[in-house]
């Protein structure tokens, strides 16, 4: 995708939403994924807002199940290394697909009079698209990066298998235009000028 310089506003405070890093999705009983550039292309943005001293949030699963690959204290709980949070960016826990359920989300990005939500993470038709639809309905402005995102092979309702690929990609169809911008890495990173991301 070329450069779009109106992704990121003038004025605008801009966050970035890391949703679900967790090494819970490691797990092969997940079956095929999509983008192997996933981590790659999260660290190169979350680089980019520290840099600016520009707001990150994690979004953290909690599996209220007690065979969760995700459950508070089993190893699937922690971070994925490459997006291992900062001790100054804060950390909200969620137990169902939305980040702004039961986390208190919505209340800390009114508080730092955020307009903007860049989402980036796992997966992208589950948490992702679940983010960004109640992101957009709650009146964020909202920004998906389809290269910072992955989904898993899933099948059809009639049993058909869907590749990863499909899935990801009928995810982000879904969203543009109606509740989010789908972008990429590159073009994010091209219009991040030091001024346009403020802390």
């Amino acid at each position: 995708m070329s450069a779009d310089h109106h992704l990121i506003r003038p004025q605008e405070t801009v966050a970035l939403l890391v949703i679900d890093m967790q090494l819970g999705f490691d797990d092969p009983a997940w079956g095929p994924r999509n983008n192997p550039t996933l981590e790659t292309n999260v660290r190169r943005l979350l680089d980019a807002w520290r840099q600016r001293s520009a707001p990150v949030v994690h979004i953290h699963h909690a599996s209220p199940a007690p065979d969760g690959r995700m459950r508070l204290g089993q190893p699937g709980h922690a971070p994925k290394p490459e997006t291992r949070p900062l001790p100054a960016e804060p950390v909200f826990l969620k137990s169902v697909n939305s980040g702004f359920i039961g986390t208190g989300l919505e209340t800390w990005l009114l508080a730092q009079a955020i307009g903007c939500v860049v989402l980036v993470g796992l997966t992208t038709n589950h948490c992702v698209s679940t983010t960004a639809r109640m992101a957009a309905n709650l009146g964020f402005r909202t920004l998906v990066v389809a290269d910072a995102a992955a989904a898993f092979a899933s099948t059809h309702i009639d049993g058909r298998p869907r590749g990863a690929d499909e899935v990801h990609d009928a995810a982000l169809s879904d969203l543009n235009g109606e509740f989010a911008t789908v972008t990429d890495t590159c073009a994010l990173l091209a219009v991040l000028a030091p001024e346009t991301v403020h802390a």
